[in-house]
C-alpha cells in the first residue's frame, strides 16, 4: 500500500520541524513547503528586531529551512504567496487601522493564506499530496454523530492556537493534520533534539512583524484631538492608528487624579477618547464577518465561552445570531478592553464553534 503524502508548512522553527519528524515516524511521505510573503517593496527599515517574525526579510533567505529539510530527509519547495498576502492580509491591516480598529493579521493569514493559498499553489506547482499539516497547537476530530470535523483546543492549553484557526472551513479541516495537538512544548523540543535538529532549542517566533507597525502602515500624519468622555480636548494625536483600546502610556496627558486609558476611537471625528479604567469594561459586543466551523451557527440563541483576544481567559456569554449572519453577545461579567477589529472566538468547552470580528 502506497504511503500517504503530507505537505507540511515549514517555518524554520522547532514546532514545524518536530511535526515533520513525527509525521515521518508515523510512516507518511513528507514534503516541506515554505510560503514566501516578504515583499521587498515594503517601506520597512532593516533591523535585527525583525528576526523570528512571520513578515521579515530574513524569511527571504530560506537556506536554513532548506538545510533543515535535508536533515529531515524530505523534499522541499518554496511557494510565492506575496501577492495574495499583500492583498488579503496587509491591505486589510492598513484599512482596519485607518478606521480606528485593531486587526489580528494572523487570523486572516491562517484561513486565507497558510491553509488556503499555500497548499493550493503547491498543488498548482505539480506537488501531489493527500493532506496538509502545520506545527500549530490544536486538534481536529471527526464527529461520529454529525460526520463534521471538530476544531478543538490543544491538550497543552498554555500553547493552544485554536483562536487563530477559528475561520478554517470544513473543507480545510478535512485535509488538515496537527501532529502537535496532544503534546507539550518540552516534549516537542525533545522530539527535535532526538532527531538531531539544531532548532531544538531555538526561541519561539514572535508576532507577525516585530518592528513598529507604523512601518507597515506608512500613513501621513493626521492630527486630531484626544478627548475625555464628556468631549473635552486634553491633548493632540498625529493619527488614530497609533492608539489601541486600553493604551495608557504615551498619551501626552497630565493633571488627572486617576490613570486614564484609551477607551474608544472615533474615526469619523478623528478623535481618541480617554477615560478611567472602569470605562474599559463592557458586558456586550457585536461581531460581523462571522465564520462557523460547522458551516452554520449552533442555533439562533445559545450559551458558550468567548475569547476576545488570544490571551484572554474564555468568558461565559449568551449569543444571539442576527438575520444578517452577525452575532451579539452578552457576558455574565463585564470584560476588559473589548476591541473593535479583534476576533471574538466562541467555544463549547474545548470545541471551537466559530467567531467573528468585533465591530
Amino acid at each position: 500500500m502506497e504511503k500517504e503524502t503530507i505537505l507540511i508548512g515549514l517555518s524554520g522553527g522547532v514546532d514545524s520541524a518536530a511535526a515533520a519528524v513525527l509525521l515521518k515516524e508515523q510512516g507518511y511521505r513528507v514534503i516541506g513547503a515554505t510560503m514566501m510573503v516578504w515583499d521587498p517593496s515594503l517601506p520597512v527599515p532593516a533591523g535585527a528586531y525583525q528576526k523570528n517574525a512571520c513578515l521579515s526579510p530574513e524569511k527571504e533567505d530560506v537556506s536554513e529551512i532548506r538545510a533543515l529539510a535535508e536533515k529531515l530527509g524530505i523534499e522541499y519547495l518554496t511557494v510565492d504567496c506575496r501577492q495574495p498576502y499583500r492583498q488579503t492580509v496587509l491591505d486589510n491591516f492598513r484599512q482596519e487601522y485607518a478606521c480606528g480598529r485593531t486587526p489580528n493579521p494572523c487570523v486572516l493569514c491562517n484561513s486565507a493564506i497558510k491553509f488556503g493559498v499555500l497548499p493550493e499553489a503547491a498543488a498548482k506547482q505539480g506537488v501531489h499530496f493527500d493532506k496538509f499539516a502545520t506545527g500549530h497547537y490544536a486538534r481536529v476530530e471527526k464527529d461520529p454523530q454529525t460526520g463534521k470535523y471538530l476544531l478543538k483546543k490543544a491538550k497543552d492549553l498554555s500553547r493552544d492556537q485554536s483562536y487563530f484557526l477559528h475561520r478554517l472551513t470544513q473543507a480545510q479541516l478535512s485535509r488538515v493534520l496537527f501532529p502537535l495537538g496532544e503534546m507539550t512544548k518540552p516534549q516537542i523540543r525533545e522530539v527535535a533534539r532526538q532527531a538531531g535538529l539544531a532548532v531544538a532549542d531555538k526561541e519561539d517566533s514572535q508576532d507577525f512583524y516585530c518592528g513598529d507597525y507604523n512601518d507597515l502602515l506608512n500613513f501621513p500624519n493626521k492630527p486630531g484631538d484626544i478627548v475625555t468622555l464628556d468631549g473635552t480636548p486634553v491633548a493632540r494625536h498625529n493619527g488614530i492608528w497609533g492608539y489601541t483600546i486600553g493604551k495608557r502610556k504615551g498619551l501626552g496627558i497630565s493633571g488627572f487624579k486617576t490613570p486614564m486609558y484609551v477607551v474608544r476611537i472615533d474615526a469619523p471625528k478623528n478623535q481618541v477618547i480617554i477615560g478611567p479604567k472602569e470605562a474599559l469594561y463592557s458586558k456586550t459586543l457585536q461581531a460581523d464577518h462571522v465564520s462557523w466551523v460547522a458551516g452554520e451557527a449552533p442555533s439562533k440563541h445559545f450559551g458558550c465561552e468567548i475569547k476576545i483576544r488570544n490571551l484572554h481567559l474564555p468568558a461565559k456569554a449568551q449569543v444571539t445570531v442576527g438575520e444578517d449572519g452577525s452575532f451579539s453577545a452578552e457576558f455574565e461579567e463585564p470584560q476588559l478592553s473589548v476591541t473593535a477589529g479583534q476576533s471574538a472566538v466562541l467555544y463549547d468547552g474545548d470545541i471551537v464553534l466559530g467567531g467573528g470580528m468585533i465591530k
